[in-house]
């Protein structure tokens, strides 16, 4: 049974160096380039096992030696809106998430969001107890593992350390987690592991993405099985390109999807049926002539990818909807009910006194109405668009 890649995501609160984070992996991998070299997906980066094996090489032994998966989908914008748009029904497209937190802050208000949404689309994460080397005192040994430079600090910064991450291992505990720093855990199925890392230096990024590989492969194979089959997906992003019109950025998570496909994707009004004019991935950085080329077209992608999707008719999509290919033979109908039921599970029409609220996208739309419903406010009406007189 052939793996696909996970597809990895990356939360926390502003300023923690999400951004930052995601640009180091990039660089480790783009300096372990000559093997195999990340490829950019529309909204992705994607880290093929050979560079990843270059980047945790020295550590693969505590993953039983052998990275099964392909590679890595790294999802490129952090934070709360890409991952509310990775929806699907029953919870997220992303498989695995990475919750930065400050080291020196701890817990702040986004964390606990970010928490809430996960816990809400079920997904399992792991933390970057990130920032290590703010700490005072702290000497830094750029890119080596944090345990090797955690064993080079004087006993008071290690200490001090220790302290900052029972606060936080402590506060995942009033939330019902239990947490812990990865190399003290012993099973990984009920404990949340917190990698401390630097984004800045490099250090502990290694064990970040070690523990990534080998918690997706001991835990997440099933879910990471693909099926041949029609494409199944999730719309990011719609965007006006120029001299494409409007296009659909997507996440592929499974099946496979070919140029003139029929497709029905979510829209505001109703589904839309429309078929795959093109399939667009971004140009290599250093293939890049002309700004205005910066795509190369592809026959067929398979799960799981980033790509740009060009079709008529898509006035009216929605971001964060599902996006399905229709085999051959197969009646669309069948998922355009699929599609509406899907949507309209999240739009709201009640009789009751409550507040109106009104999204861009249906991630958003579905992220602030749990929220809503969870703090007990009670919802007259919840829908995307813009705010209308009735």
């Amino acid at each position: 049974m052939s793996l696909r890649q996970p597809i990895v995501c990356v939360l926390g609160h502003v300023d923690t160096g999400k951004t930052l984070l995601l640009d180091k992996i990039r660089k480790t991998s783009v300096q372990a380039r000559e093997v195999g070299g990340i490829t950019q997906h529309i909204g992705a980066s994607f880290f093929p096992v050979e560079t990843l094996k270059q980047m945790i090489g020295p550590l693969l032994s505590t993953i039983k030696g052998e990275i099964e998966i392909p590679g890595l989908l790294v999802i490129d914008t952090p934070g709360h809106e890409a991952f509310t748009n990775l929806r699907k029904r029953g919870g997220s497209v992303a498989d695995i998430a990475i919750l930065v937190i400050d080291v020196l802050r701890g817990f702040e208000a986004q964390t606990y969001e970010c928490i809430e949404i996960l816990k809400a689309r079920k997904t399992p994460f792991l933390v970057a107890a990130n920032k290590i080397d703010r700490i005072p005192g702290w000497n830094s040994y750029p890119d080596t593992p944090f345990l090797k430079a955690y064993q080079l600090q004087d006993k008071y910064v290690q200490e001090d350390l220790d302290n900052r991450l029972y606060e936080i291992i402590g506060t995942f505990s009033r939330l019902g987690f239990r947490a812990d720093r990865f190399d003290r855990i012993r099973d990984f199925t009920r404990t949340v592991a917190i990698v401390p890392t630097s984004a800045k230096t490099g250090e502990g990024i290694t064990e970040l993405l070690a523990v990534l590989v080998g918690l997706t492969q001991q835990y997440l194979k099933k879910r990471l099985q693909t099926t041949a089959g029609p494409a199944k997906g999730t719309v990011l992003e719609v965007k006006e390109e120029p001299g494409l019109g409007l296009t659909l950025n997507t996440i592929i998570y499974d099946g496979t999807l070919r140029k003139d496909d029929l497709i029905v994707v979510g829209g505001k009004e109703k589904p839309i049926i429309t078929r795959v004019r093109a399939i667009l991935v971004p140009k290599p950085l250093d293939e890049i002539r002309d700004p205005r080329d910066k795509f190369s077209s592809v026959d067929f992608v398979s799960a799981a990818a980033g790509v740009k999707i060009v079709a008529p008719d898509l006035e009216g999509a929605l971001a964060g909807a599902p996006l399905y290919a229709v085999g051959d033979g197969e009646d669309p109908e069948k998922y355009v009910r699929l599609v509406s039921e899907e949507i309209e599970k999240i739009r709201i029409t009640t009789d009751v006194d409550g507040v109106v609220l009104k999204a861009d996208t249906l991630g958003s739309l579905e992220a602030i109405a749990e929220n809503l419903k969870r703090n007990g406010v009670p919802i007259r009406l919840a829908d995307v668009g813009d705010v209308s007189k009735r």
